[in-house]
């Protein structure tokens, strides 16, 4: 309750407010100071009859010295607020959309799978239209349980939790393995695994959260694709000591202006607006990367597609 008070004490507004009031008194009292010593000193020159050239010359500089140093401390500490107000309110600005998309997200099926179950226990329909209805609650039941999914993983990789968790893996028997079990989920996007290793190649990683960064990647090439003939190819190959993963699709690609922005927590390109997202599969995406010390580079042309490239250390 006591922290609840003063909490406006630490807020960023408020301390620039101070910091602003701080240095023109700062300047006020120093000039007062500065007017002080200088009568002081004459006074001591005269009675000492001393050589009062060099004695004010040097309480000159040294009072400009303190007064300067003294003020641009001030300013970068205002500066610092400045920035600091600005990301945060940013960060909540990013926070709001996201709960505001989140909630659309989890509403949506909720709703659906509500209306099929109402329908269902009103009328008698065929089994054929039975059967379709279970299909579409089944649906919408998983993209509810990979929405949850997506923020437990979230709050287990800012936690530290897979750390630990690394295996010695074939890297690409792994990712063929992966599609093989998930091509169901991926009908709506021709995949091509093209592997240019001249050799079988293997990598220490956490296989959870490998299988993360497939689907994230796939899933946003199906997204942000409004063509008919969805590609993605995935090719694998060696570059400079280390294995890359290639990942190029043929969708709508990112303009240079989010390029910078897309692997921050909560962002999301702008896209058609019935269309929300969470704004976290990148970001879990360079999480994952810094976890296994991978680096990650994306190539982008918009309307054309893009190009994600992990780079990975051999084991």
């Amino acid at each position: 309750m006591i922290f609840q008070k003063i909490r406006w004490i630490f807020h960023p507004i408020f301390i620039f407010i101070f910091l602003t009031t701080a240095i023109i008194t700062t300047f006020l009292l120093y000039i007062y100071w500065y007017i002080e010593i200088t009568e002081g000193l004459n006074y001591f020159v005269e009675t000492f009859n001393l050589d009062p050239g060099q004695i004010l010359k040097t309480q000159t500089g040294f009072v400009f010295l303190v007064i300067s140093m003294l003020a641009t401390l001030i300013l970068f500490s205002m500066f610092t607020a400045f920035i600091y107000y600005k990301k945060t309110l940013n960060l909540y600005r990013q926070q709001h959309n996201f709960i505001y998309n989140f909630t659309h997200e989890l509403k949506t099926p909720v709703t659906s799978i509500n209306l099929y179950l109402e329908t269902l226990l009103k009328y008698k329909i065929s089994e054929e239209d039975k059967n379709k209805y279970i299909k579409y609650m089944l649906s919408d039941i998983n993209k509810l349980s990979n929405d949850i999914s997506r923020i437990l993983n979230l709050a287990k990789l800012e936690s530290d939790f897979y750390e630990s968790n690394f295996i010695k893996v074939n890297l690409v028997h792994k990712i063929k393995d992966f599609y093989n079990k998930n091509k169901h989920l991926f009908n709506k996007i021709k995949i091509d695994i093209k592997n240019e290793l001249k050799k079988e190649e293997y990598v220490k990683l956490n296989l959870a959260l490998f299988n993360m960064v497939l689907m994230n990647i796939i899933i946003n090439a199906i997204k942000y694709n409004v063509r008919e003939d969805k590609k993605i190819h995935i090719r694998i190959y060696e570059e400079k000591n280390k294995i890359a993963i290639e990942f190029e699709d043929n969708g709508i690609g990112i303009n240079k202006k989010d390029l910078k922005k897309i692997f921050k927590k909560f962002y999301q390109i702008k896209k058609k607006e019935d269309e929300k997202g969470s704004g976290l599969g990148l970001y879990l995406i360079k999480n994952i990367a810094k976890i296994h010390k991978w680096k990650i580079k994306v190539n982008s042309i918009e309307n054309e597609g893009s190009k994600f490239i992990l780079l990975m250390n051999k084991e």
